[in-house]
């Protein structure tokens, strides 16, 4: 199991509609793929709501991506991690080089 499938599940205890929002974010970035803060060579950070909060991106979670050109129109985007603002504040660039790894 993925890093990002083993967050989502735990967090999908404690938020029972996150699925529901991430089929939203899933949306939004087939529309636009380069959404979020650019962290350099194919990886952002993208803020997202989550409705069972009842508040906003700044206190939903953070989700970090990795998007894989194949040329010019198309691309892959993979979820690397997500985890929850409250809980944890940043995630460092090792932690991220961690996860590319295990791709």
């Amino acid at each position: 199991m993925i890093p990002f499938d083993k967050q989502l599940k735990r967090l999908a205890k404690k938020y029972r509609n996150i699925k529901e929002d991430l089929l939203n974010l899933e949306r939004s970035l087939l529309s636009n793929p380069t959404q979020g803060v650019d962290l350099g060579n194919g990886i952002r950070k993208i803020r997202m709501q989550i409705c069972d909060k009842g508040r906003g991106k700044s206190h939903g979670v953070r989700i970090i991506t990795y998007t894989t050109i194949i040329d010019i129109e198309d691309g892959i985007i993979t979820l690397l991690a997500i985890y929850d603002k409250e809980e944890q504040s940043t995630i460092t660039k090792k932690e991220i080089q961690q996860l590319l790894a295990e791709l």
